[in-house]
């Protein structure tokens, strides 16, 4: 039992870099998963995701979704200038939580 606490508490941290479209989804979902299953604590940067679509978006929603219903934290950092406009569009900045830095109109 001890290892399971141990595996619980656990920290990764990890970044998805390029495009999160349907043609990655599968690929995607096959690097965060490994993280959901061994970790207490997930920290996902999102800095370099170029591109995301509503598949990378359900990737995103799926990935919170698993580790609240593991008792498990999740935390999205970093979030590029594609995830902001998309998070902002569907209106789901309240629904992941995160912290989220907002810069002026063109400096980023």
């Amino acid at each position: 039992m001890a290892q399971h606490e141990k595996s619980k508490a656990a920290t990764a941290h990890f970044a998805i870099e390029g495009e999160m479209t349907i043609y990655r989804a599968a690929e995607l979902k096959d690097t965060i998963k490994p993280h959901i299953d061994h970790a207490g604590v997930i920290e996902i940067d999102l800095s370099k995701v170029s591109e995301i679509d509503s598949a990378g978006l359900q990737l995103l929603i799926a990935a919170k979704l698993e580790a609240m219903i593991r008792d498990k934290q999740l935390h999205f950092v970093g979030h590029s200038k594609p995830v902001l406009e998309l998070l902002d569009l569907c209106d789901l900045g309240g629904f992941f939580g995160d912290q989220v830095v907002i810069f002026p109109l063109g400096t980023h």
